[in-house]
């Protein structure tokens, strides 16, 4: 009867181990995956968007799109440590598993934190900083980035000045020789044509209140709320993994050799 017991005990020991192998191999895939799309997103922001970097007056909207990039690259490599300690129930490589998933678990945290913080000081900080720019930096030796930054503002998101076009009036492009008597720069206009800034009749340029703060505002906040939500999402998934990972060990460490 003793040994009958024994035998079930083991049974069920093994029969849970096998459970937690396959729950652990499930999560590495969706986890492989999860490292893929945070690097995608990462690179999406930090390369698709970098134009709008350099009117942003910090740097931790690209620090944020870096982390993820970071994190993407480390959860990748950590999914397949992952399942090579879980295929071979060796104890170290677990062990290496869950510093890792940890180390991930932390700079999520902090990506997700970041984004949410910067997305409440966003708006006081543009509204400085995006005037500013356009005033002091537009079309200016050295300024090139800044330039065609602006200009792609403008003519994406169907703006002129950071408030409306009247912000273009104190600009020192527009009081030099080369802007040739415009009144705003070609890129508020609805059709770009040389010189076409000297006229600001409404059916000419982008005239609408709250100019190119809002949209760029509106821009900016919904990709750290993408960023936000991944960090958090894959802080989650970890968690998952960790427990997962304490329950394997546990199993490994108490089998007979």
């Amino acid at each position: 009867m003793s040994d009958s017991k024994t035998f079930d005990e083991k049974e069920k020991d093994t029969c849970g181990m096998v459970c937690l192998k396959y729950l652990l191999c499930v999560f590495n895939f969706v986890f492989l995956l999860t490292g893929c799309g945070v690097l995608v997103v990462g690179i999406w922001i930090l390369v698709q968007k970098a134009d709008y970097l350099s009117l942003l007056a910090s740097s931790t909207f690209a620090a944020t799109a870096i982390i993820l990039i970071i994190t993407g690259v480390v959860v990748m490599a950590t999914a397949i440590i992952g399942c090579v300690s879980v295929y071979k129930e060796l104890k170290e490589l677990l062990r290496l598993y869950f510093v890792l998933l940890l180390i991930i678990f932390l700079l999520v945290i902090i990506a997700g934190v970041l984004a949410f913080i910067y997305q409440q000081q966003l708006s006081d900080e543009l509204k400085w900083h995006l005037n500013y720019t356009m005033v002091e930096n537009y079309n200016q030796p050295g300024q090139e980035s800044v330039t065609q930054s602006v200009d792609k503002l403008q003519q994406e998101f169907k703006c002129c000045g950071s408030i409306n076009y009247k912000d273009w009036q104190g600009s020192r492009y527009i009081h030099s020789s080369s802007a040739e008597g415009r009144t705003v720069p070609d890129s508020c206009c609805k059709s770009i044509t040389e010189t076409c800034g000297n006229r600001i009749h409404p059916s000419n340029i982008y005239n609408e209140e709250g100019g190119c703060i809002t949209k760029l505002e509106r821009f900016v906040s919904d990709h750290l709320f993408i960023i936000g939500v991944v960090g958090i999402g894959v802080a989650l998934l970890q968690v998952m993994g960790m427990i997962f990972t304490c329950c394997l060990y546990r199993s490994i460490k108490s089998e007979p050799y």
